[in-house]
């Protein structure tokens, strides 16, 4: 298997997982599954089925990696980058849309897709860099676990801003019992 094929696999994986992840806490609510899934509809949640997705896909991919002997460099580096920049690149291309148009599903999905696509395309691109970057690497580890700090801060007390809004709950954040 090569490294082309990992990252169509990738794509495919990270796809069905994000559906998978947007029901799991409804199904399971407990602290644990509020830091890495949706606890509701707003626009800020679902940026979790990104971040978690990808992660997942990460531990699966690395035995992928290793099994078939594939040559790789940072790692770690490039598993930070993809999943905190696929937030990024979804919501620049999600936001504008959202302010004309209001929620889609079907646009939803597709961005989804197309921002997975984008993610491999760069994971692939950074593991076959000719240098291993240890810094990088061990400072993405560290950002890695920061960002669900950040991600945990912003579920159970989340701005008032639109993107954090759940329009079905009309809440913001998450309901503590």
């Amino acid at each position: 298997m090569s490294l082309k094929k990992i990252k169509i696999i990738g794509i495919i994986t990270i796809f069905a997982l994000s559906f998978l992840y947007h029901f799991l806490y409804q199904w399971f609510p407990n602290p644990i599954f509020s830091i890495l899934f949706p606890v509701n509809e707003s626009i800020w949640e679902h940026m979790k089925l990104l971040y978690t997705g990808i992660l997942s896909w990460g531990l699966i991919e690395i035995i992928l990696l290793k099994k078939n002997k594939i040559n790789y460099n940072n790692y770690p580096y490039q598993l930070f980058l993809t999943a905190f920049t696929s937030i990024i690149i979804y919501l620049i291309l999600y936001l504008p849309i959202y302010n004309l148009i209001g929620e889609k599903i079907i646009i939803s999905i597709f961005l989804l897709l197309i921002v997975i696509i984008l993610e491999q395309m760069l994971s692939y691109y950074i593991l076959n860099q000719k240098k291993e970057n240890d810094i990088l690497s061990k400072i993405s580890i560290i950002l890695i676990i920061i960002f669900y700090m950040i991600l945990l801060n912003l579920t159970y007390d989340p701005p008032k801003n639109y993107i954090f809004y759940d329009t079905v709950e009309n809440k913001y954040g998450i309901n503590i019992k």
